[in-house]
Parts: C-alpha cells; structure tokens; sequence
C-alpha cells in the first residue's frame, strides 16, 4: 500500500463523499437511534468491497474489515454517527429534517471521511495486515465505544480516531502526547428526609439545608487551571404545594479531570463529602452515575506516526499544553489499546461545535483521508 494524495482536483470520490456527508447530515438522529445512518453508511460500503462487513456493533455501529495477504499489525480507525439534541439554526439546503436533532458535532463529516478510507481501500488494499473502520454509534453518551469493545472479536495493535475542532486553522493538525481529552461523568445524588407541614418544618427532615451545602462545595471545586471541577447542572426540592415541607431533593453535577486518575480521586473525594452532608442532615442518601467518560490518554507510538503523518503530509502541526475539557468516549478505546485521538482545525471563524449554527466544513474531508491513509501506511510497516 502505498499513499496517494488527495485533492478536490483528484479525488474522484470527492463530490460523492460530500453528497454522502450532506445526506447524512439531512438525516440526524441521536445517540442509539442511528438507524438510517447505519442502512445509509452500509450501502455506500457495500462498493467499497470490504472483505468482511459486520453491522449491530455496540448498537447501530458498523465495521469494515481489509486483510492484506501477509499477516501483520491489525489497525482500527474510529468515526462517530451520532447527531445532539440541538435544533439547527441555519438555512442549509442540508439541514435537517428531524425537528431538534442536527449534527452540531461534526459526525457526519467524520463518517464521510472513514467513508473516503473506504473508498481508498477498495483501491489500495494492504500488502499485510489487517485495517478495520469502525463506524461507532452513541460517542455523545459515553456508551457505545464500551459496548462496541463488548462484541470486537479483534484485538487492534493501534486505534486512531479524529475530531474537527473549531477555533484552530483549518486543516492544521493538533496532538497531544497523554491526555488529548478530559474524563467526565454524571453524579446523580438523591436525598430522602421525610415530609411534614409547611406550618410544623421542624416535625420533618427537609433536605434544603443540604442541597445548600451541596451546591456550596460543587462551586469550591473548581480547579480550571489543573482541568480539575464539578460542573452543577440540575437541582430540585419536593414538589410545588406550599402546604408541605418536602422530604426529597435531586442534585446532579457533571465531574471533570484532565486525566483518568484525577478522575478517580476527584470521585472518592466527592462520595466522601456528599456521604458526610447526608449523615450530618440525617438524610437517606443513593449515589448514581451516568454518562461516563475516561480521559482520552494518547500513546506514544500512535501519536507519533500521527505527528509523522502530519510532516509527511506538509500539514502544520499544533501540540497542545493541556487537554481539553471536553470528553470523548474514545477513551474506553485508549484505555485498552494503544491509541490516539487528533484534532483537525476546522477554521478560526468557524462556529464551536455544539452551535446551533455550526456545520462541518467541506474541504477536510480529503485532508483527513490523506493523513489516516498516511497512518494506515506507517502502523502496518511497524
């Protein structure tokens, strides 16, 4: 295998991998609901002539698998399918068509640039080894990388994947050796006094005074500087009856960390602490967590073939100083495999991801598969 570079002037998949990224994006649907994404996505990679096409990964997730003649290193590239809750605020002739469910995150341009690997396989195919796409369903909700580790039968010597990143100079590549992306997960803390008459509060447990307390020490933990704190996203007390003081309270927080250990211990200190304010309240208490994500931790030899890829490629290369504070559930992946997450620039004026306005920019499709062909080509020489 060896990489050819692609352009608008020659790749003669280009138009097409635009029209599928359009029709994709017409056609969003929310985390474990991908469906016509995945019936959209396997048609297209019936062409490409994969030697084995697996569906239902991890949900709606799809897999296409290249074997070379020679046995050698197996290497998974990752792209996430789904769209957010988010309706679209733009006049698109692409945009979508369910009401409140658009791709504000960049999937589908993600989609159509696996789908471009595809295409340059079908081509291409590897001398050795073995490359997998696996096309990933609910990344938004921390669980379908996990459940896609659950069925694969293979065990990949590399993972890559990539994010389109607002904010940094079109089609630069930025890397980060360790954290590229922070953990996080959802703390969901239930509260039960008991109820008594708004007139006789002191014949009651209210839990007030402690989601006071609570809500106090979410705000101390705020160590931006080291990517470590708690994020308050929700609270409520009993019901609306002005007759009753309540007997139950919910407080949910989202917990963030620069890296999977910080994460663990920013927990243990925070269950100690919710744990102390309900025994000094007297309340019953019940801890649930949801939307988990690891950090991201980028290994050295992936990284590297990303930052060679980049040179071999002429593409400016940005290293960052910290991770972002975003999480991304290709985490689960790097804590398993030896792996690597990089960010394209999507341009400066580009709106942030998660805007109702924003809208994956075109012209990375073929930037993004001329550096995972350039990947493909450097992990199976390994």
């Amino acid at each position: 295998m060896s990489s050819k570079i692609l352009t608008a002037n020659n790749c003669g998949n280009l138009n097409r991998l635009i029209k599928l990224r359009r029709n994709l994006h017409s056609r969003a649907e929310l985390s474990g609901k991908e469906e016509q994404t995945a019936e959209t996505l396997l048609i297209f990679l019936k062409h490409q002539h994969p030697d084995l096409l697996v569906t239902s990964m991890g949900g709606h997730g799809i897999i296409a698998v290249y074997k070379g003649e020679i046995p050698g290193n197996t290497i998974m590239l990752r792209c996430d399918m789904d769209a957010l809750p988010i309706l679209e605020d733009t006049e698109l002739s692409h945009r979508s068509v369910t009401s409140g469910v658009s791709h504000k995150c960049g999937h589908d341009g993600h989609m159509a640039i696996m789908a471009g690997v595809a295409s340059r396989l079908k081509e291409n195919r590897p001398a050795c080894g073995t490359v997998i796409l696996l096309f990933q369903p609910a990344e938004e909700t921390g669980m379908g990388a996990a459940r896609v580790i659950d069925q694969l039968e293979y065990q990949p010597d590399f993972c890559y994947a990539l994010h389109n990143l607002p904010g940094f100079p079109m089609g630069e590549i930025i890397t980060r050796h360790g954290s590229f992306a922070s953990a996080s997960k959802g703390m969901i803390v239930n509260l039960t006094g008991k109820s008594s008459h708004a007139g006789e509060p002191l014949k009651g447990i209210t839990p007030a005074p402690a989601v006071a307390s609570l809500i106090s020490y979410f705000g101390r933990i705020s160590q931006y500087s080291e990517g470590v704190f708690i994020t308050l996203i929700h609270a409520t007390i009993g019901e609306i009856s002005f007759g009753t003081s309540p007997a139950n309270a919910t407080v949910m927080a989202t917990l963030r960390a620069s890296t999977t250990a910080e994460m663990n211990e920013l927990s243990q200190n925070t269950v100690r602490e919710v744990t102390r304010i309900a025994d000094e309240k007297n309340l019953k208490l019940k801890i649930s967590w949801a939307e988990e994500f690891p950090a991201t931790e980028n290994a050295d030899i992936p990284n590297r073939i990303i930052l060679q890829a980049a040179k071999q490629l002429g593409i400016n290369c940005i290293t960052l100083k910290k991770a972002f504070p975003w999480s991304e559930d290709f985490g689960h992946f790097t804590q398993k495999y030896q792996g690597a997450l990089f960010g394209i620039g999507a341009g400066l004026d580009t709106p942030p991801l998660h805007s109702p306005d924003y809208d994956f920019p075109d012209q990375l499709i073929p930037i993004g598969i001329n550096v995972f062909n350039v990947i493909i080509e450097r992990s199976l020489e390994l």
